[in-house]
């Protein structure tokens, strides 16, 4: 029976599936250098670096009502009680990371960030075992795609290991927050947005990182159900040489009229196609796999390669580390198109 599409998200992918140990020896991350050809950050040795052993605590006198987390939790909506942040500028470096009761922002009307999208953004969970023990599910790849995210917008780029304790902490001052529930999790929001106060397109002298973070169940209102997705052709998310590797606004607030056009025809998500061949790239909110049997009659486990257009998802190389250790099909990483996956269906493999 067909070609069948599969799609992950981390939602989907529970930590407990997977021992600590394995996790050390089996998979490796992909570095913001593999990501970006080179690119260099900004950061000088004689500037400050981000220190967690600086790190402030200004507790919420407020303390905010936690919703149930059952099926009718909205994915986010409810932002918990704190959120971490740290400023930096190109004179001093980073400063003093805190952690402060949640708030809205301040910008000057000439910031970077609002005028030429110089800001970029993570997507990542907490979650508790059973045995009420918060856990992350590979953070340091979530933290190499951002600092790589932030070197491709001229933001400075971080240490990795400082800002994962640094959310080590804001996770145990929202620990009330953490779902310990099967489907549900903590949805952290990590993002670095430019401040300085000026026009003109330069890189940015000043810029803010800050993470937040709010209990959500099933990202789709259908719950842990396939989603039904739209093939597009006409608009592109992204191109050879671009930032379709890099996790921006720049490249969701063009896919908004796209995605509103197929939800008035009835689907969840918008699967960009690429190039006149209609090569299949990414979906609006995850990465997509194929499984079938190809061409030369062999299982194959399929995925668009890494050639700078697609996200590094976190989950997508999880999937492809396990899969090629069964060592039960194929596993590829190349390019393929639409009108092969329209032709397996047909016939039924």
């Amino acid at each position: 029976q067909l070609a069948l599409a599969m799609f992950f998200r981390t939602s989907m992918l529970a930590p407990r599936m997977f021992g600590s140990s394995a996790l050390t020896a089996v998979f490796m991350c992909q570095t913001p250098t593999a990501m970006l050809s080179g690119h260099k950050g900004r950061a000088a040795s004689n500037l400050a670096s981000l220190d967690v052993g600086q790190l402030k605590v200004t507790h919420s006198l407020t303390k905010k009502a936690i919703p149930a987390f059952n099926e009718n939790l909205p994915f986010g909506k409810h932002f918990s009680d704190h959120m971490l942040e740290v400023n930096w500028d190109a004179e001093q470096g980073f400063g003093a990371p805190r952690i402060v009761p949640f708030h809205k922002l301040e910008l000057d009307p000439a910031a970077p960030s609002l005028h030429y999208g110089v800001q970029c953004f993570e997507g990542m969970k907490a979650y508790k075992d059973q045995d009420g023990k918060i856990r992350l599910f590979r953070p340091d790849m979530n933290m190499n795609r951002w600092d790589a995210s932030c070197v491709r917008l001229a933001l400075p780029s971080f240490d990795k290991s400082q800002m994962i304790n640094c959310l080590k902490a804001f996770l145990k001052e929202e620990a009330t927050w953490i779902p310990q529930k099967d489907g549900f999790s903590y949805y952290l929001r990590p993002t670095a947005i430019a401040t300085s106060s000026t026009l003109g397109v330069v890189p940015p002298s000043e810029a803010l990182f800050f993470i937040f973070g709010c209990p959500v169940g099933p990202y789709f209102k259908d719950g842990f159900a396939p989603v039904k997705i739209l093939a597009e052709s006409q608009f592109k998310r992204a191109w050879p040489g671009g930032t379709g590797n890099a996790k921006v606004g720049g490249n969701y607030a063009p896919g908004l009229l796209p995605q509103k056009m197929a939800q008035e025809k009835g689907y969840s998500q918008v699967l960009w196609l690429f190039g006149e061949e209609d090569y299949v790239t990414e979906v609006g909110s995850m990465n997509i796999f194929v499984f079938w049997k190809n061409a030369q009659g062999n299982d194959e486990l399929v995925t668009a390669p890494l050639d700078g257009t697609i996200l590094p998802g976190v989950t997508r190389d999880s999937i492809l580390e396990l899969a090629k250790a069964w060592g039960e099909f194929e596993v590829s990483e190349r390019l393929f198109t639409m009108h092969e996956v329209v032709a397996a269906a047909a016939e039924g493999r």
